[in-house]
């Protein structure tokens, strides 16, 4: 990341940058399962969330949003409340500047504060460059389910990574 470059808590401001991440990655990737980009509303509430343990960073350089990171629940089920689950995307021309490293760092400190014990993330395969990313922030690939995500014309496994953080 560059010096003008920098990780902060998004700001409805940012709403409609990350929207449009996310959909260029629903529409053209298997990095998200997601069919149908989401409604606006759905990035509000992510932001809006005041469960602890859920966070919503942007990743920005000047008044550009070039990407972004996510925590939230696992399952809704209380004994779930300690673990979340954790999600980075990228814009396309933001890859490979060393953005994801960052806003995970950023992310895990603020899971820490929170007292989170446990952070998972579901990595469509094959996705080299998120393994590497995952294995370099100290996760560890603890599953691997076998075609359950059928997305451009082909089925895909997903490997679950985790985390304890204390």
């Amino acid at each position: 990341m560059s010096e003008e470059s920098h990780v902060r808590p998004a700001t409805r401001a940012d709403l409609a940058g990350i929207k449009a991440i996310y959909d260029h990655q629903v529409l053209t990737s298997t990095s998200t399962f997601e069919t149908t980009p989401p409604p606006l509303d759905y990035w509000t509430a992510r932001l809006e969330s005041t469960e602890r343990g859920d966070h919503l960073l942007v990743a920005v350089e000047g008044e550009r949003l070039l990407g972004y990171a996510y925590s939230a629940s696992y399952r809704p089920r209380p004994a779930y409340a300690r673990t979340r689950e954790t999600s980075v995307y990228l814009a396309p021309e933001a890859a490979g500047r060393g953005l994801g490293r960052r806003l995970y760092d950023d992310l895990l400190a603020a899971l820490r504060a929170d007292d989170v014990h446990t952070v998972l993330a579901v990595v469509a395969q094959p996705n080299p460059a998120s393994e590497a990313l995952h294995r370099a922030c100290g996760f560890e690939q603890v599953g691997l389910l076998p075609e359950v995500g059928f997305k451009l014309d082909r089925w895909l496994d997903t490997a679950l990574w985790a985390l304890r953080l204390d």
